[in-house]
């Protein structure tokens, strides 16, 4: 299968062509980028020399993936929304990593994203890509939104619980901590090594774009406050939601509905200690465990999972795979990278 990557530049974009230079299936035939357009993608990303010594990556434009059987979108907030309509019908199948198409209401997005979606009759065709609450739409879609690392996290955490049917209703808290590749590679004065290191902020306070995303995948409202933590990458959600009385739920029976969740699932892994980022660094698994507080009566559940895997290119690629029609696990590793 030949496929483009439009973004190729930046973090998600460099994972996808490290993911895929191992993958048995996908060739890279086409890279685009901005203001790197026209020079060695090895130059950009040294990591990549030895799979891409002669990659150049092209001018951002749809013209260029024209034919391809696929095309990943790894552009900032915005871009998706101009090149899909110009991608549809010359290209096979198109996955965005950005927000994009995550949401169905077009209505949210001037709230959460401060304008109105320029293509909001795109939004019903885009299948959600998380193959673990419901693959089956992805088989034989071409058109797929990517979730978003914080989203991917808290959901995976909070779901079973939800379709168990033992959550009052109520709002959730999500909590979690990023590394700073989950802002980009553009510098900024906020993620300098001077100020990250020996720091950990929260910021998006009340008003985190991935929000309405989780709200959206849990149907239940959700209080969400984000931290940058002083480490590359990995993000750890830690969840609280009340269980109802006559669920009489304790960790014993919360750990067991993660597993009857997930047993089947080889990206998830239900352990009965509490995650490190670490466990996940380059691997496309998320790691999750669950607990009840008998004294309080809140539970608590925690996902584990590298922001730039499972977070981005490494989900983006276990739903190119479904649409393709190749192995779901093709190409995507189970283990990650220690220390």
């Amino acid at each position: 299968m030949r496929v483009g990557i439009a973004g190729a530049s930046g973090y998600a974009g460099g994972e996808l062509l490290r993911l895929c230079a191992s993958h048995p299936d996908l060739d890279v035939a086409v890279v685009t980028a901005g203001s790197a357009a026209g020079g060695p993608v090895a130059a950009v990303t040294p990591a990549l020399a030895g799979a891409y010594p002669d990659l150049v990556m092209a001018p951002m434009g749809a013209g260029v993936f024209d034919g391809l059987d696929l095309v990943f979108l790894a552009l900032p907030h915005g871009a998706s929304q101009d090149l899909v309509p110009e991608l549809d019908g010359s290209v096979g199948a198109v996955v965005d990593l950005a927000a994009d198409f995550r949401l169905r209401d077009p209505s949210l997005y001037p709230v959460w994203y401060g304008e109105a979606h320029r293509s909001p009759h795109y939004l019903e065709r885009f299948v959600y890509g998380l193959p673990e609450l419901d693959r089956g739409p992805l088989r034989g879609t071409r058109l797929v939104a990517a979730p978003g690392c914080y989203p991917t996290a808290a959901v995976l955490a909070l779901a079973p619980f939800v379709r168990a049917g033992v959550l009052d209703g109520s709002s959730v808290i999500v909590d979690a901590a990023s590394g700073v590749s989950g802002a980009g590679r553009a510098p900024k004065a906020n993620l300098h090594f001077g100020a990250v290191d020996g720091s950990m902020v929260a910021y998006g306070l009340l008003d985190h774009r991935h929000t309405p995303e989780m709200e959206q995948g849990l149907s239940l409202p959700v209080l969400f406050t984000p931290h940058l933590a002083p480490m590359s990458r990995g993000i750890l959600a830690t969840c609280y939601a009340r269980p109802i009385p006559e669920a009489r739920l304790d960790s014993g029976a919360a750990l067991a509905i993660l597993r009857a969740a997930y047993h089947q699932e080889p990206f998830v892994v239900v352990r009965d200690d509490p995650p490190a980022t670490k466990d996940t660094a380059g691997s496309n698994c998320a790691h999750v465990t669950a607990r009840v507080d008998p004294r309080t009566g809140w539970l608590v559940t925690i996902a584990a999972l590298d922001n730039l895997g499972k977070g981005a290119a490494g989900q983006a690629i276990q739903c190119a795979n479904l649409v393709l029609g190749l192995p779901e696990q093709a190409g995507l590793p189970t283990t990650g990278v220690y220390p």
